[in-house]
């Protein structure tokens, strides 16, 4: 059996988020392509590591006492590879709870607010003016208040780099990249946000982690 932690992903916001890890962390690993298009995400041999059918999904054959541990939600599994290394974490107890405290935002608000407005913006085959206009607003509120917190400090927590970045800048790529909406949401405007985005992709591991299970 191979001692290399198994990936199963796609190249989403979600899904880059534990390559990215992986690589700066400098673990061993298999990546596996898991395409949703194709349904591939409810075939039986993924629903064992993934029993929500969702991606990223990782497999450590050296988990906790020795023993294999499957783990989904993008989240969970960044911060169950900060704690087995011990990086991409503070060891300082309040930069470690504040770490926590920004990552959990990032799963709570970021990524179902923004993947809301990528929805109707882009996808919904009945634009719903409404639906559109709640989620740009929302989307720009939560840019304020990462760019707010990001004043004076080169990532999220301050001059530390961690799990909570690597948890959310890849949905700031998205807003450009994957929904097409930073004009809409006037993301350039947000000058904190924007430089901070810009340092964590310029890293090698972000560059090789976006694209190792990629659309294509």
């Amino acid at each position: 059996m191979t001692q290399k932690i198994q990936l199963f992903s796609l190249a989403t916001p979600n899904g880059q988020k534990v390559a990215i890890a992986l690589e700066e962390l400098g673990l061993e690993y298999d990546a596996h392509t898991i395409n949703i298009a194709k349904n591939e995400q409810f075939a039986p041999e993924f629903l064992k590591v993934s029993p929500n059918n969702k991606i990223p999904a990782i497999t450590d054959p050296n988990g906790p006492n020795g023993q294999p541990l499957n783990l989904f939600e993008s989240g969970a599994i960044l911060l169950y590879l900060a704690e087995k290394t011990g990086k991409l974490i503070p060891s300082d107890p309040t930069l470690r709870a504040q770490t926590i405290q920004w990552l959990f935002w990032q799963m709570g608000g970021v990524g179902p607010m923004f993947g809301q407005l990528g929805h109707f913006h882009k996808y919904a085959k009945e634009k719903i003016p409404y639906a559109i206009d709640r989620y740009t607003n929302e989307v720009k509120r939560i840019l304020g208040v990462l760019d707010k917190q990001l004043e004076g400090k080169s990532y999220i927590v301050g001059e530390e780099y961690t799990i909570a970045d690597i948890a959310t800048f890849p949905w700031i790529n998205c807003l450009e990249g994957g929904y097409n909406v930073a004009e809409q949401v006037e993301l350039n405007s947000f000058k904190n946000v924007i430089a901070w985005r810009d340092r964590c992709n310029e890293k090698p591991a972000t560059k090789k982690g976006r694209n190792v299970t990629p659309f294509n």
